[in-house]
């Protein structure tokens, strides 16, 4: 009897955990909506941009009109709705900032919502603009602060903007109007290029993400309207199940878009990264910046944009080593700091609540500092504020990644080791698997229909015991490794086929004797396989995504696979491991493992199994670079 006693009442502190969050939630943004309503007056705006277009902008102004106020902008493609009457239930970053007292600006982008024009996704950046015809996002920001700051008539001369995800870019892209008010600039979770953000990485489509995304985001806005557009019915709640029905990927057309989604149309179209990509990439552009303050945000664990956050960071630091230039990397999901708690993802424990912490102790701080005026405030932020997962403590660096990581390097052995040391003369040459399409490894055990955010820390034992996927590890550790900055994967492989590939996921396993988490007091965690960083490369694009090329059937290959970025420690007792895979479905369309020119154009019989080999011996050693504190 004491046993399902014991579980019951387990079961019911979860559930009464979890109303409680819930409750919490509710109350926090009830709490909001009426402070809002109690101090802040709203007006609309229609703003003319240069070329004669007008922008439809919301002011939300604090009722005190006794002193003056900065201006926090938010620009987005997703409606500054309620529109009309009714007032937002919240407002800036967080609550932390909406009673700090400031003029909080929303607007949609040029042709969404109520705003007049023609939207672009990922507006290209025009460098040299010879007139008012010649108009970007970079614009558009100037022209809407130039508007504001002499407009409105309780601000005090200073502006800041932020946004997370597709706002997040519009942020970033803010920064190049180089407006002489425009003081502080937070980018969170920014798309940088979207041949690696989002919908692209190292070339390959990822499914559901952009199927699901498009099908509603990417419909037609022919004029301004209030309305959002509806989600996609799939018909079944598996995922899976409904990507592999649909086939290769030219029947998305068929069968569900009907030629209606434009974007999807250009993705079709340019399935290299050609100049329709290029000329959409944000990072050749940020440079020759002047006199505003930079933070971006993002997180280890955004199964959307981390690719932008890094690389927008590394590259405003390398392009503009005068400027104040700040990284912050937490363990949340895409706009997580925002939007969660940050105390877990799924199963895995984070150690306390991250993101109160992080919206009062560094974004708030941030913005007051270059936004308020106070010259002679004591706040010192540091160059890098970053979450140690493993770990689970928040460190502060000096630049990133640190100048004293050292480059270490982690080889393949037979028998699925993995090791510091180098593969000795007359170990086994190669592992090998077959990859089959029609039978692809499926990214998670959950059954869902998008991409979901648990992937990324999701146990992984599902996967390595599949015989289609390889798995390395090392020894138990008998000191913690830490690792801090990026992450190569050097493969060596070759494949039966012409095309295929290659996913590569760094994993921890915990101890046997692992504890549950505080948050899941029934879920045993002793052999879990957490995600740490994965990442796909589409084999074609090894030399180069401009002109992809076919592999040579069992010709012996090196594929490089970045991983991004990391900052997690493996404690004593755990082990490393490393699963190298072919398919990743639906996450990943899949390859057909058969060269043809357009993935997007494959027919059902270009779909065929191949074997892969993966190479450990002397000769063909396959690698992880790290960095390691």
């Amino acid at each position: 009897m004491n046993k399902p006693l014991t579980l019951l009442r387990l079961l019911a502190l979860v559930l009464l955990w979890q109303l409680s969050a819930t409750g919490a939630m509710a109350q926090k943004v009830n709490q909001d909506s009426l402070y809002i309503r109690g101090n802040y007056t709203k007006a609309e705006y229609q703003i003319p941009m240069r070329d004669g277009k007008k922008l439809f902008t919301v002011v939300y102004s604090p009722k005190d009109q006794s002193k003056k106020y900065p201006i926090m902008m938010n620009r987005t493609p997703y409606s500054v709705g309620p529109y009309g009457a009714d007032y937002k239930t919240s407002l800036g970053p967080s609550s932390t900032m909406l009673r700090d007292g400031y003029i909080f600006v929303y607007q949609d982008v040029r042709g969404t919502y109520m705003s007049e024009g023609e939207f672009v996704n990922m507006t290209p950046h025009v460098a040299n603009k010879k007139g008012k015809k010649d108009i970007d996002e970079s614009s558009d920001t100037y022209d809407t602060i130039e508007w504001l700051t002499k407009k409105l008539k309780n601000d005090n001369g200073r502006v800041g903007q932020w946004g997370i995800s597709y706002p997040g870019f519009y942020a970033a892209a803010g920064l190049m109007s180089n407006h002489k008010a425009l003081k502080a600039v937070s980018p969170q979770a920014p798309i940088a290029d979207w041949f690696w953000d989002d919908f692209h990485h190292n070339g390959a489509t990822f499914l559901p993400h952009a199927f699901n995304f498009l099908a509603s985001f990417g419909l037609p806005r022919p004029e301004p309207t209030t309305k959002r557009n509806p989600g996609f019915n799939h018909g079944t709640p598996d995922g899976y199940e409904f990507f592999m029905r649909m086939g290769p990927l030219k029947n998305a057309n068929d069968k569900y878009y009907k030629n209606n989604v434009a974007f999807w149309n250009d993705m079709v179209e340019h399935p290299n990264y050609d100049k329709y990509w290029q000329d959409r990439n944000l990072l050749p552009h940020l440079k020759n910046l002047k006199g505003t303050a930079v933070m971006t945000v993002g997180g280890w664990y955004d199964a959307e944009d981390l690719y932008g956050p890094l690389k927008i960071y590394q590259t405003i630091e390398k392009n503009n080593p005068k400027l104040t230039n700040m990284l912050v990397m937490g363990p949340w999901v895409h706009g997580g700091w925002a939007r969660t708690d940050g105390s877990n993802l799924g199963n895995v424990y984070f150690g306390q609540k991250n993101s109160p912490w992080y919206q009062q102790e560094v974004e708030a701080k941030f913005f007051s500092h270059y936004l308020k005026g106070d010259a002679k405030s004591d706040v010192k932020l540091p160059e890098a504020v970053m979450f140690e997962g493993g770990n689970n403590k928040w460190r502060e660096f000096e630049v990133w990644p640190p100048k004293n990581a050292q480059e270490k390097t982690l080889y393949f052995h037979a028998n699925g080791k993995l090791s510091f040391e180098a593969p000795k003369q007359g170990e086994a040459e190669a592992s090998e698997y077959i990859s089959d399409p029609a039978k692809p490894v499926p990214f998670t055990e959950a059954v869902a229909t998008g991409m979901t955010r648990e992937y990324m820390t999701d146990d992984q034992r599902f996967a390595s015991r599949r015989p289609d996927v390889l798995a390395f590890q090392t020894e138990v550790l008998t000191d913690d490794v830490t690792l801090a900055g990026e992450i190569l994967a050097q493969l060596k492989v070759a494949t039966t086929g012409t095309d295929a590939d290659w996913v590569v996921k760094l994993i921890d396993v915990y101890p046997d004797s692992a504890k549950a988490n505080p948050h899941q007091p029934n879920k045993p965690m002793g052999g879990y396989q957490a995600m740490v960083r994965s990442e796909v490369f589409r084999g074609r694009f090894r030399n180069s995504f401009e002109k992809p090329e076919p592999f040579t059937p069992n010709q012996v290959t090196p594929v490089n696979v970045e991983l991004q970025d990391v900052l997690y420690t493996f404690k004593k007792g755990h082990r490393i491991m490393v699963q190298v895979q072919s398919t990743w479905f639906p996450l990943v369309d899949r390859n057909p493992q058969k060269y043809v020119d357009n993935i997007f154009k494959a027919n059902e019989e270009d779909f065929i199994k191949a074997t892969h080999k993966v190479y450990h011996s002397q000769q063909q050693p396959t690698s992880i670079k790290v960095k390691v504190l």
